[in-house]
């Protein structure tokens, strides 16, 4: 039977060569693979090295369906990079041109709006863009910026720092903020972090005792809203994003535990409660 079958195989002639795949899909694969070198150098941190590949990308595929993406992580590595003014750019390019990505779109207003923080005073665009963004229609980026505003006692931002005054996650530091600017905070204060606390403890190995840090949870977020903006910087470069840490604190139900950090000498947790 193998010879039959080899007989007919020969004379059969030889198997037809797979189609060649199409330019369009080539060109795909290549995109892709700049896109995977993309994101494994900003894993690494190299944000600048990152950048110069997204550019790449947009200039080389401009008909991919994920030019969108490579818009919204070029501007995060510049922004990463502390390249405030071309990240600000970047994520105005990206709302600009995909006005349809809702989820990222919310991302990219609120990190121009953090650029554009940085910059007050320093480039002409910053100013503008926040008091316009007073205007958005999402209360969250509304609030964002009146934060920013309010920085550099802009009493523009006072509307819309009374009306962060309802929302849970910003009441704490809007109040502060209005305090600062010498106004009196008007709504009732019924923010989600009334009596909850950061909870810390800190075990040194070979030692019975633990050390236990309670900080309230509203002060906790008054001190990050009122850090320097390099200070909340070098937090970040070591690993420790403060803004996301009592973000997720507010939300999270009282036992969460927010970190858990071993070594060979000591045990950090960090706990809702």
């Amino acid at each position: 039977m193998i010879a039959l079958f080899l007989t007919w195989a020969l004379a059969a002639g030889p198997l037809p060569m797979p189609e060649p795949l199409p330019a369009a899909a080539l060109r795909e694969d290549a995109g892709d693979a700049l896109l995977r070198e993309a994101k494994n150098l900003r894993y690494a941190g190299r944000w600048y090295e990152a950048a110069v590949v997204y550019r790449r990308f947009l200039a080389e595929h401009r008909a991919s369906t994920r030019v969108p993406e490579a818009r919204f992580w070029l501007a995060a590595s510049l922004e990463s990079n502390q390249q405030w003014d071309a990240a600000a750019a970047a994520y105005t390019e990206f709302l600009d041109k995909h006005p349809d990505q809702r989820l990222l779109g919310k991302e990219a207003k609120l990190n121009r709006i953090r650029c554009w923080g940085i910059t007050q005073g320093q480039v002409p665009q910053a100013t503008p863009g926040l008091v316009a963004a007073l205007n958005d229609p999402t209360l969250e980026v509304q609030v964002a910026a009146a934060l920013q505003l309010a920085k550099t006692g802009d009493a523009r931002s006072v509307p819309a720092l009374r009306r962060g005054l309802e929302v849970a996650a910003s009441a704490d530091a809007c109040s502060l903020a209005l305090l600062n600017l010498g106004v009196k905070p008007s709504a009732a204060a019924t923010p989600a972090t009334r009596g909850r606390f950061l909870v810390i403890r800190i075990r040194e190995a070979g030692k019975p005792d633990t050390v236990t840090i309670r900080l309230a949870l509203s002060l906790a977020r008054a001190v990050v809203n009122y850090m320097s903006d390099a200070q909340i910087k070098e937090a970040r470069a070591k690993g420790v994003d403060l803004e996301s840490l009592t973000d997720q604190a507010v939300n999270l139900p009282k036992g969460s535990v927010l970190l858990s950090v071993e070594d060979p000498k000591s045990s950090i947790e960090v706990k809702v409660e």
